[in-house]
């Protein structure tokens, strides 16, 4: 690996020269480093660049580490990874993505993502995104995410865009069976002229399947935001999407929440609010001594946390 990556590797996967449990590296379209353990097993995917990682029914909690970093202009890197859980196997994936630039050629990492969760499988996958570089060539991160839980399978979604991010196209699809739960929460940070999407659309097909959709986010100098997420309610269930945005400068957002009830009892509820931070909090901040840039920076990190 070389010492970007090992910086990129730090921020988004919590790298301190070495991963406590099964791990894949990549770096810039290549493996820099791959470990399995009894209970999870990645191997390489057969005809098309990425992973299968399998993990055995009833693994009882493992951490799978699957980083990718860019670390050069001109570098489009496309992987597919699969993720193949056991019935009731318990494990947390963190799988950053760090882009880093000098040059005026466009950066990007496009990762194709699939979840295939057993009966009663429980995952927990965490994914920060940052770029970083002084080249004026696009930084971009593309996720792209499959989902498909089986009976009482449960999977939460941690998401974080932290910054220098120059363009993103986040696309997530999933297919609840029965009592299944997805939980998603997402928080991203725009500046400057970065553009960032989201679309979400689920389909709850399982008698009480659960969906909660959390999005956080704030667009700052000129960068726009888009957020778009159905839910198809298609049989007795509880559906919940929530967008909270925070728009300073010249920031702007688009958040369009949709919900589609194709049974009498399916349970589903939308939420989305945008504005600017309130000035009472600002002068709240301020008569503890803060300037009003720090009062509004405290502020944002308050609300991506929260």
């Amino acid at each position: 690996m070389n010492d970007i990556t090992r910086e990129l590797l730090k921020t988004v996967a919590g790298f301190e020269g070495v991963f406590d449990g099964a791990y894949s590296i990549r770096e810039d379209g290549g493996c820099a480093g791959r470990k399995s353990t009894e209970n999870v097993q990645i191997e390489g995917k057969k005809g098309a660049p990425g992973l299968v990682i399998r993990v055995k029914p009833g693994t009882p909690g493992e951490n799978v580490y699957i980083p990718a970093c860019v670390t050069r202009a001109g570098v489009d890197d496309l992987v597919y990874n699969d993720f193949i859980i056991g019935e009731g196997a318990k494990v947390t994936i963190i799988a950053g993505c760090g882009v880093h630039s000098d040059g005026e050629e466009q950066a990007r990492h496009n990762g194709i993502h699939r979840f295939f969760l057993g009966k009663g499988a429980n995952v927990r996958y965490e994914e920060k995104h940052v770029a970083r570089g002084t080249g004026s060539g696009d930084k971009r991160i593309d996720p792209v995410t499959d989902i498909f839980l089986e009976e009482d399978a449960v999977l939460e979604i941690d998401t974080l865009q932290l910054g220098g991010v120059t363009h993103s196209d986040r696309k997530t699809r999933a297919e609840l069976g029965a009592r299944s739960k997805l939980i998603i929460k997402e928080r991203i940070l725009t500046d400057g002229n970065e553009w960032a999407a989201t679309d979400f659309a689920v389909n709850m097909n399982g008698d009480d399947s659960k969906v909660d959709l959390i999005s956080r986010s704030v667009a700052r100098g000129d960068s726009v935001q888009e957020y778009h997420s159905r839910i198809a309610g298609n049989c007795p269930c509880t559906g919940h999407s929530e967008c909270d945005a925070i728009l300073a400068e010249n920031g702007r957002v688009n958040a369009a929440p949709e919900l589609y009830a194709g049974h009498m009892d399916a349970a589903l509820i939308h939420e989305a609010a945008i504005g600017k931070i309130a000035g009472e909090q600002i002068l709240k901040l301020r008569t503890l001594g803060l300037s009003e840039e720090e009062a509004e920076q405290c502020i944002i990190e308050g609300f991506l946390r929260g």
